[in-house]
């Protein structure tokens, strides 16, 4: 809950956002710290600008996916790169806003209201009619037919937001946790009309691009994306609450798994097999069935395929099926997974 904390004179002092820094936060922001210093030396080795690229794309596919964007990782990446795509032109356009935005949030300050506004144009273009300014009517947050938060009356919202962006530019606390406490007071209060979600989660991607360079090509919003149930269920929690404590546990959990999955997947690059890596590089970008897979890696016997190649790298999350409720179907094909494609990548930058 947002608040404003008054003395006995009637003046305001520094507004403090409530929460708890316990045992868990002290303990994940250390784990998380501690892992970020690995990443830091993998990525400066090992991310090349098109991976950074892939996965500032799986973050907007994410944090859009979030918002019911229906457009899928394929799709997305087809939308930047200038193809034409078979979509909505709502879905298209919030596409081609969230990468102009993500591209241009290194020339912004976090705690400056003029830059979050400017963003917000920037993300909502086209959209929404208030774009660039806070909402001038009441909202609510809805799941299905049930009311789940009442967001303060729009009158409030200028002072509260000039409130909360001086508590991020003057706060002590490390930018791991002070960008989960901004992110749930952001949303508590829903200062625009539209656009708020993913508004908190490019905002704290700046606060931790801010304090570390290479998080800003982070996807945490992968992370949000698969646990988006409890997502809304701890906001809801700390709603009740009243405090921001079980949104910030959650939320360092969150980028804990997406940095150690981020590790994890520049160390396994190099410990694939032989076979697998040339399945990989057969299938490439495409489609193939077993028979056109087989012929491309010049193999004849059927059992040494799928007990060597095929099966090691459906068991890896290598590649999927593209038929995954019909495994036996004869005109099963398979593709790469988004980690497939990742070690493909970076293998060809080498």
């Amino acid at each position: 809950m947002v608040c404003t904390i008054s003395n006995s004179s009637g003046g305001n002092v520094t507004y403090q956002p409530p929460y708890t820094i316990t045992p868990a936060i002290v303990n994940l922001v250390a784990e998380i710290s501690e892992t970020i210093g690995r990443y830091t030396v993998l990525a400066e080795q090992k991310l090349a600008p098109r991976l950074r690229r892939e996965n500032r794309i799986r973050t907007i596919q994410a944090s859009l996916a979030i918002e019911n964007n229906t457009l899928t990782l394929e799709q997305v990446t087809a939308v930047i790169e200038g193809k034409r795509v078979l979509g909505h032109p709502r879905e298209i356009q919030e596409v081609l806003n969230a990468f102009a935005t993500y591209e241009a949030m290194e020339g912004w300050n976090t705690g400056v209201e003029e830059d979050l506004l400017a963003a917000h144009a920037l993300l909502m273009r086209g959209l929404v009619d208030e774009t660039g300014r806070y909402r001038s009517g009441g909202v609510g947050i809805f799941r299905g037919e049930q009311l789940v938060h009442m967001a303060p009356p729009a009158d409030r919202v200028p002072k509260l937001m000039a409130d909360l962006l001086e508590w991020l530019e003057n706060t002590a606390e490390h930018p791991l946790v002070a960008g989960c406490i901004f992110h749930y007071e952001f949303e508590f209060i829903h200062p625009f009309a539209d656009g708020n979600g993913r508004m908190g989660r490019l905002w704290q991607t700046l606060i931790l691009r801010n304090w570390k360079p290479l998080l800003a090509y982070l996807p945490v919003e992968t992370v949000i994306r698969n646990r988006q149930e409890d997502y809304y269920r701890v906001l809801a929690v700390a709603d009740s609450q009243a405090d921001a404590t079980p949104f910030v546990e959650f939320m360092l959990g969150a980028l804990r798994d997406a940095v150690a999955e981020a590790v994890s997947t520049d160390q396994v690059t190099d410990q694939v097999t032989d076979q697998v890596a040339a399945l990989i590089q057969a299938i490439g970008s495409g489609e193939l069935g077993s028979n056109d897979l087989m012929q491309a890696l010049d193999l004849s016997h059927r059992p040494t395929f799928r007990n060597n190649y095929l099966n090691p790298a459906l068991e890896g999350a290598w590649i999927e099926r593209t038929q995954p409720a019909s495994p036996r179907s004869p005109t099963q094909r398979y593709r790469l997974t988004a980690q497939g494609r990742r070690w493909l990548q970076h293998h060809a930058d080498k």
